[in-house]
């Protein structure tokens, strides 16, 4: 089979012919029809995980077909649309410490495989099973409700889920971006509103608005994020979804009388992600995404980190 793998730290991505693993027992072997390129693949690439060996094979947004069972298997079946994430198992990542989607087959644990819509594009829908679940589960563990102001800090390829995902809930859904010609496009996705960033204004329309209950920060800005806690409500609480190694700065004076909260979400539960799928199913959340082969998984995680995509990149066998 092809497979894109890591070969060292800090190595490029490499198309690789590997002998298709068998499953082993309780593991299911997918098809791999189409699999997302996240940031988080990054951490394969740079050996950022303290169990990564290599040559590893990243990927951890996987829409495919069941292919084989291993033993024991009895909640699956040959030929069913199968979706893997980020989580492998108690301990395990897919991609990181396991290999993950870069490739034409690879193995997943029967029990953290979720079931996929058999009529949804697997090319379009495969970064629900990162991009998606995450923005998903931080909106739905917020303290917003329907009607809240909900601000979404960029419109990449996280944000441009959260405004879906936001509106769909009910929220009074603000786009957040320093590209003025993005706002057509935030409108076109749900946002109620647009605020252009660089007018140095952003506190104050928040503030207009009636301040935001939540910001989702889903692009590493911490200067930015810093700023537009000002525009937070009483309770109102930032989120973030993006690592980075600036620090977030916010006087406890500020935090104190307004009663404010800031904290990062990350998914740990693994009904997550089957609530978030059912959920986009049924609210029609749909990523954009642009398309790329195997042999152009390196161009594609480059293109990814410099922010050079269209929403999300998507390999496809």
């Amino acid at each position: 089979m092809k497979a894109v793998e890591v070969t060292a730290p800090g190595a490029a991505l490499t198309l690789h012919e590997r002998d298709v693993p068998e499953p082993g027992v309780g593991q299911i072997r997918i098809r791999v029809q189409a699999c997302g390129v996240c940031h988080g693949d990054l951490m394969a690439v740079a050996g950022q995980h303290p169990r990564m060996q290599y040559p590893r094979i990243p990927g951890h947004e996987v829409i495919g077909t069941v292919d084989a069972l291993g033993g024991g298997v009895d909640n699956w079946q040959v030929g069913e649309r199968v979706g893997v994430g980020w989580r492998a198992g108690p301990r395990d990542v897919t991609g990181l410490t396991v290999n993950g989607g870069y490739a034409e087959y690879m193995l997943a644990s029967a029990t953290e495989a979720v079931h996929i819509n058999p009529c949804w594009d697997t090319t379009v829908m495969a970064p629900l099973l990162c991009a998606g679940v995450t923005t998903f589960s931080a909106l739905a563990h917020s303290s917003a409700r329907p009607g809240d102001v909900v601000a979404i800090l960029g419109i990449g390829g996280l944000g441009h889920l959260a405004i879906q995902i936001a509106q769909k809930s009910g929220y009074h859904t603000v786009a957040l971006s320093h590209s003025p010609h993005k706002a057509d496009l935030a409108k076109a996705l749900g946002a109620h509103a647009f605020i252009d960033l660089s007018l140095g204004t952003a506190v104050q329309s928040l503030r207009d608005l009636g301040s935001a209950r939540v910001i989702l920060a889903t692009a590493p800005q911490a200067n930015i994020i810093s700023q537009l806690i000002g525009g937070l409500a009483h309770n109102g609480e930032l989120i973030t979804v993006v690592g980075g190694s600036e620090p977030i700065t916010v006087s406890p004076g500020e935090m104190l009388g307004r009663r404010l909260s800031v904290r990062g979400w990350r998914v740990d539960d693994p009904r997550e992600l089957p609530a978030a799928l059912s959920f986009s199913d049924l609210a029609g959340i749909v990523p954009r995404v642009e398309t790329f082969p195997l042999e152009e998984a390196d161009l594609a995680f480059h293109r990814m980190l410099n922010a050079d995509v269209l929403f999300r990149a998507v390999l496809v066998p």
